[in-house]
Parts: structure tokens; C-alpha cells; sequence
């Protein structure tokens, strides 16, 4: 018998995946998802009714459609528990690019969280890496290590995405020149590139590109074709991107044929 936890999960990976559906579609209709999460039409109403109070989309008779200009982004707590298996192969491959003395930029991100739980423990160990990031989770993570070389970035913080942003965190970013930066993204197209759902984080991610001699992208492949509402950066701005098996071939060919390395984490 499935336990009650187990249950709250899939319901909230489901409601997440109805409304990517309806930021896609634009349309949905009950009577197509009772069919497809094999549910009852009461289910899924209850199911729009949470969306529509998170202001995901508007319901109408028979289904929903999406509200104009709305590309919301799950919180942190909500995302950090949606494609853990893909996330924590990802961060394990990004990892190991890690090498002693690199000054490393972190921006906030579940799938970069993952990426700093699997940095070898000789690396923590040994203080032999600086780490610098704008992600109250990720500090929390480093912070239980032995003797961390961390640097926090000071700025406005943003509950959604546990992170700082704005003039002040833009200034200090400006003063450091990183061996890597390590980011995450909302969406990712091949027209697009690398998006997200935030003005201010956008600003943040941008800096960082910047101010980084290489640049590495963890993406899980759920946010491919999903197209944020402010851009980070192009594709081709990326050294290197980091994707779980799931990512499509044409996908990750076109990617390739931008010049950037692509990675499969399986």
C-alpha cells in the first residue's frame, strides 16, 4: 500500500505537470487529463482549483487556460523535490570537473545544490577550493563542511529561488573573476537558449557568465522547451551543458553543433 507521503509527492509533481501543460498549450481540458493521470474529473478540479489559487492559470468550464504573460516558477522547496534522480546525476558529472585551487561560482539552483553535495570529499577536506554563491541552501550545505573557503554574496533576498539578487550582489560580482561558474536554469531552448522566470535573477546569472572563464550549465531535461520570461543567455555562451539521459538526440545534436560540449549524466 502507498504511503500518504508518496501520495502528496505525486500529486505535487502532477499539478506541476499541469501547469507546464497549460504554459504549452495555453488550453487544457478535464476530460483529456482524467485520461491521461487515469484520475477522477473530481481529482483533477480539486487539482486546478490549488493551481488556480497559486495563480498557475484560470479555470473555466471543462478545463483551464493560461493567465497572459504568466511564467511562474515553482519555489525551491517544490522544485528541490522534482527530478531528484536526474538532478544528483547531473551535479555528480559536474563535479568531478572541479580541480584543486578553482575559484567556483555558484548560482542558486537545486540541480547546482546537487552539484555541490557530490564535490569530493579530498576538495572539502583540504580547503583547496573557493566557492562563492548567492544560494542560502547551497551556503547551508558548505557551511556543515570542515573548514569551507566561502564567500556569501550580500544583496535582496528572494524567498522563491532562497537567494540574493540585486545592485548590491551585481557590485560584488564585479570584483571576482572565477575559474567556473556552475548554473541552473527555468527553460532552455534551442532559439532562446537559457532562461528563467525572474528579472533579478536573470541580472544575477548574467554576472556571473561574465565574470567566469568557463561557464557550465546543469539543466535536467524536463525544462527543455520551456521558455522562461526573461533570457540569461544564449546556448552557444555556455562552455559546457549537463544533461540527464532523458534530453532528446535532435536536441542535444543541435546543441553540439553550436560548439558547446553537451555531457549526458546517466
Amino acid at each position: 500500500m502507498e504511503n500518504d507521503s508518496n501520495k502528496e509527492l505525486n500529486a505535487k509533481e502532477r499539478r506541476s505537470l499541469i501547469a507546464q501543460m497549460v504554459r504549452d498549450q495555453g488550453k487544457v481540458f478535464v476530460s483529456d487529463m482524467v485520461k491521461k493521470f487515469d484520475l477522477t474529473e473530481t481529482s483533477i478540479r480539486r487539482d486546478l482549483i490549488l493551481l488556480e489559487k497559486e495563480n498557475y492559470l484560470k479555470r473555466i468550464h471543462g478545463g483551464a487556460v493560461s493567465i497572459p504573460g504568466n511564467f511562474r516558477t515553482e519555489t525551491f522547496a517544490k522544485k528541490e523535490k522534482l527530478q531528484i534522480r536526474e538532478k544528483s546525476n547531473i551535479g555528480k558529472v559536474a563535479a568531478k570537473m572541479i580541480n584543486h585551487n578553482d575559484i567556483i561560482l555558484f548560482a542558486s539552483g537545486t540541480t547546482t545544490l546537487q552539484v555541490v553535495r557530490h564535490i569530493s570529499l579530498e576538495l572539502r577536506m583540504n580547503n583547496l577550493i573557493t566557492l562563492v554563491t548567492t544560494s542560502i541552501p547551497i551556503s547551508n550545505e558548505i557551511l556543515t563542511w570542515s573548514s569551507p573557503n566561502l564567500t556569501i554574496l550580500g544583496g535582496i533576498f528572494l524567498p522563491d529561488y532562497q537567494a540574493t539578487v540585486g545592485p548590491q550582489t551585481i557590485d560584488l560580482l564585479n570584483d571576482i573573476t572565477a575559474d567556473i561558474a556552475f548554473l541552473g536554469a527555468d527553460g532552455l531552448t534551442l532559439e532562446g537558449g537559457f532562461t528563467t522566470a525572474n528579472i533579478l535573477i536573470s541580472e544575477t546569472d548574467r554576472k556571473m557568465v561574465e565574470r567566469a572563464r568557463r561557464t557550465i550549465f546543469v539543466v535536467d531535461s524536463s525544462k527543455i522547451g520551456q521558455a522562461g520570461f526573461v533570457p540569461i543567455c544564449p546556448l552557444s555562451s555556455s562552455n559546457v551543458l549537463i544533461i540527464d539521459e532523458n534530453a532528446p538526440s535532435d536536441f542535444v545534436d543541435s546543441v553540439r553543433k553550436m560548439g558547446v560540449e553537451v555531457i549526458i549524466a546517466e
